[in-house]
């Protein structure tokens, strides 16, 4: 007999279905692709040689987030590789700001901003897992440690507004390019929260990446549900809750709209309409390449780094991600770019690599973004066109079709305002409950949000082991026998 159910096969289900079968119940999976991990796939797309990350392919919050520091990854076998530079970021002219694990190395990079940038991130590295912690929580309960709390209150105030401490353009674009990873108006408390969360992270748990690429995370977490009893489930999509019969407990790996084709008449009214207000944000509009060389970055300190932003000055991003957030396209959007050979060398076969970027469009663009990638990166990179062998693209309003989470594109399953953030799907004591009795969410559309850090699923498996089974003491995830590497 299935003890629990879990629907969607992301990052926050397999970590909810972790936490399910080592608290000693029988777990099944349904994933409607022929392939876990939602956002954590690599595939082979123009060779069987090279592969390429589907969705995302840097993971600061897989080294930093409560949940898999306890999984430990690198004890599983997964080898998270860190760039010496996690980011960088090209400026007009040639020019560019860069990012150093090293606070030092990045304070001196800076100029007249380096003291104050090393002000600003210093406290915060050297408290991280304690800043992470507060950032990962369920975010309805007082912080466990209020002096987190107050050094990092100050921090996001003072770059929630378009007046920053900043006064050189290297540091200020280097700040907002982070902050660009809310998707969404800037600047803004969500985007000041998140630029907090990243760029401190980048100077103590890093940027890694997963050596052989995203899939790597979610084959670990995988063997560990099999190796306790679980059951995966792949290219079956449940359009019912009914499918899953008279199972006691279900989890639920998605967003309110895929919740409430799935759950039908049987939600309250009240319930439903507030599933209904849930607001979705900017798009994500993917390009892979697949390319003969290096980027040829104009400035060659930018090749340095694992994970690029292009979006120009400060002035510029703030004018592209606020028109975008707004649904107005813009001929220059935000871009990420990586290279993942820059940090793994295995990924490049033959003289042929991978390269991954994402452009933010309005909610729903239909445009193919390829070309528009391309022009970018070429901005900065001049010949970078004569690189490329092949390419595929994805638009924003393909992407709900990949991942039904991803509505009109929104790859952070619904947009990150303050009253979203707080409130996330909807205002409940326990955000992973609903009306259902036996029936929980854990999807990025639960606290604490999108990104990988399994912590939606860890947290929402918790609620109900307590309130399902009576089970108050979570279980152990340390790397079993079976499991370590």
């Amino acid at each position: 007999m299935t003890d629990a159910a879990i629907v969607g096969t992301g990052p926050n289900g397999l970590a909810a279905a972790v936490t399910l079968a080592r608290a000693g119940l029988k777990v099944a999976l349904y994933e409607q692709a022929e392939t876990i991990g939602g956002g954590l796939r690599t595939e082979s797309l123009f060779d069987s040689e090279v592969e390429h990350d589907i969705c995302s392919a840097v993971h600061p919050m897989a080294a930093a987030s409560p949940f898999f520091r306890a999984f430990d990854l690198p004890a599983r076998g997964v080898r998270l590789l860190q760039p010496a530079m996690p980011y960088a970021h090209p400026l007009p002219g040639g020019r560019a700001a860069a990012a150093w694990r090293d606070l030092g190395r990045t304070a001196e990079g800076l100029g007249a901003d380096g003291p104050r940038w090393a002000r600003l991130m210093g406290p915060l590295a050297a408290r991280s897992s304690r800043v992470v912690d507060l950032f990962l929580s369920d975010l309805r309960r007082p912080p466990l440690d209020p002096a987190t709390a107050l050094l990092l209150a100050p921090r996001v105030l003072a770059h929630a507004t378009s007046r920053t401490p900043f006064t050189t353009e290297a540091a200020r674009a280097l700040l907002t390019g982070v902050a660009s990873h809310a998707v969404g108006k800037l600047p803004s408390l969500a985007s000041a929260a998140v630029a907090m969360l990243l760029a401190h992270t980048a100077h103590s748990s890093g940027w890694p990446l997963p050596e052989g690429g995203s899939a790597r995370i979610a084959d670990a977490l995988a063997a560990d549900i099999t190796a306790h009893g679980g059951v995966l489930h792949t290219g079956r999509r449940i359009r019912d809750l009914a499918e899953l019969g008279n199972v006691p407990l279900i989890l639920l790996d998605v967003g309110p709209a895929e919740f409430l084709t799935i759950a039908g008449r049987r939600l309250p009214d009240r319930y439903r309409r507030a599933l209904r207000r849930y607001r979705y944000g900017p798009g994500a509009a993917k390009a892979d390449f697949l390319v003969s060389g290096p980027i040829p970055w104009a400035n060659p300190l930018v090749g340095q780094a694992g994970t690029v932003h292009l979006g120009g000055t400060h002035a510029d991003i703030a004018r592209q991600e606020t028109a975008t957030a707004a649904g107005r396209r813009v001929p220059d959007p935000f871009v990420l770019v990586v290279d993942p050979a820059v940090t793994d060398p295995s990924r490049a076969v033959g003289g042929r690599r991978p390269v991954w970027a994402y452009a933010h469009v309005p909610n729903g663009d239909t445009r193919d973004p390829v070309d528009l990638i391309r022009r970018r990166i070429e901005e900065y990179a001049p010949g970078f066109t004569d690189t490329v062998i092949a390419s595929r693209g994805r638009s924003a309003a393909q992407y709900a079709a990949y991942n039904p989470n991803y509505v009109g594109g929104d790859i952070s399953a619904g947009a990150l305002t303050l009253r979203q953030t707080l409130a996330r799907p909807t205002a409940r004591l326990d955000p992973y409950t609903t009306p259902l009795p036996g029936v929980y969410l854990c999807s990025a559309a639960t606290p604490p949000g999108p990104s990988v850090h399994g912590m939606c699923g860890y947290l929402a498996a918790r609620s109900a082991l307590r309130r399902r089974f009576g089970v108050r003491t979570p279980p152990e995830l340390t790397p079993s026998v079976e499991t370590r590497t």
